[in-house]
């Protein structure tokens, strides 16, 4: 892959399968909000997560859209959506039908296995990169074999309260396999040879997920085929409105500036702050998101109910969600600006202090009301800091214009060579 290359279309519609994951997730979690339930999708999703992480890290070899290799990865795409179709019977009563576990871990390991031999094919001449897709094999075969086992031993318990417990402990084990895996593996051999591909691919990825949320929000929360009416209209615009305050939050100033860090360091250095603050921080952000947006349908469905009062609280647990998830995904971001930047805003403290006491305060008042205030926290953050740090924003504009700039530059006279007459042809 070349320094400077940028995310390939294929990788774009590959990602269209995840957020068709993203999107199970929530419809799935949604039928049935409980502490369960919430387990079971964090853990989907982790293991998810893990998957498109080293997807990314395979997009860093291998053109995924040129030659044989977009073959392999529409197999890959198929197995990901069989996949993400198995998820809402992944974690089933452990009595019944295995059918569902068993295709979601054999559909797991064929996308790791094309993963496998995308890397296989591109650390062909490099015995150094090769040595470190080895370390990664006692990974690889641990947590297939642990979803298997998820899959096929509590059937065969006959305690039927022992069963769910072991199923969902060797989901967590290989949870935590996976991201152990990650951090303890050494990164010599490997590199990242375009910072600006490895950036991209996660700003997008993180922007289909809160795209996700939006559809998630429409699709459950009853608006398709109501009238409309002013409280449901006031519902979605404000849903829209945090959603996108979530949006600036990071693509404002954080992003951007991450990215000309990782532009910044060079061999062991940008490949760890690659895997700390992209493959690691990214996940709680995620999660805030998936969180957030179950709070949030929940709330506008309540609001669009005919047969519930506009003045009625909101219901279940719809206000710990709401205001958790958008506290998770600013924790996520802050630990990305840690990671990339080595610094903290004090805004995003206040924020998380005002997030964190709001869920027992908010408790009589009423739903769109509460929807009101989180919008209001969100778009004040946002507000605040384009105010108090114009300085930084504006230096940062102008750094990244300029940058732009020269890349353009240097593009545009590489390409009026083509438009050179050959000399050839001039003696002629």
């Amino acid at each position: 892959m070349a320094p400077a290359a940028r995310v390939d279309r294929f990788e774009i519609f590959f990602d269209l399968v995840f957020v068709f994951s993203f999107f199970i997730i929530t419809r799935s979690t949604a039928r049935d909000v409980s502490g369960g339930a919430l387990l079971h999708a964090l853990l989907v999703l982790a293991v998810l997560w893990w998957s498109w992480v080293l997807h990314s890290v395979v997009a860093t070899r291998v053109r995924l859209g040129e030659g044989f290799v977009p073959v392999l990865m529409t197999v890959g795409m198929a197995a990901l959506f069989t996949f993400a179709l198995s998820l809402p019977q992944a974690f089933h009563d452990v009595r019944g039908n295995a059918a569902g576990p068993v295709v979601a871990a054999v559909s797991y390991i064929v996308f790791r296995l094309v993963h496998v031999l995308l890397l296989l094919q591109a650390t062909r001449g490099s015995p150094g990169e090769r040595r470190q897709l080895t370390k990664l094999t006692p990974e690889l075969v641990g947590s297939t074999l642990l979803l298997l086992a998820a899959a096929l031993i509590p059937g065969a318990i006959h305690d039927s309260a022992a069963a769910p417990v072991v199923r969902d402990g060797l989901w967590g084990l290989a949870v935590l396999l996976q991201y152990t895996t990650g951090q303890l593996a050494n990164a010599s051999g490997w590199g990242i040879a375009s910072a600006e591909h490895w950036t991209e691919r996660y700003d997008l990825i993180l922007i289909i997920a809160l795209g996700e949320s939006v559809i998630s929000v429409g699709v459950g929360s009853n608006l398709i085929g109501q009238p409309p009416t002013l409280p449901a209209v006031g519902a979605a615009v404000l849903s829209i409105f945090f959603t996108a305050a979530l949006w600036w939050a990071h693509y404002d100033m954080i992003g951007p500036a991450a990215r000309i860090a990782l532009h910044s360091a060079q061999g062991k250095p940008r490949l760890t702050m690659a895997r700390d603050a992209y493959a690691y921080c990214y996940l709680p952000m995620i999660a805030g998101i998936i969180l957030f947006a179950l709070g949030a349908e929940q709330i506008v469905h309540q609001i669009t109910s005919p047969n519930i009062s506009n003045w009625e609280p909101a219901r279940g647990p719809a206000e710990p969600l709401l205001f958790g998830g958008v506290f998770l995904y600013l924790c996520g971001d802050m630990l990305f600006q840690l990671r990339t930047l080595h610094t903290l805003s004090w805004t995003r403290v206040g924020t998380l202090g005002l997030l964190a006491i709001c869920p027992p305060l908010v408790d009589q008042l009423p739903a769109l009301g509460t929807l009101a205030l989180l919008t209001a926290i969100c778009v004040g953050m946002v507000a605040a800091e384009v105010v108090i740090f114009e300085e930084g924003r504006t230096a940062l504009r102008k750094l990244v214009f300029e940058e732009r700039t020269a890349h353009e530059a240097h593009e545009a006279a590489y390409r009026a060579r083509w438009h050179e007459p050959d000399e050839r042809d001039e003696g002629e």
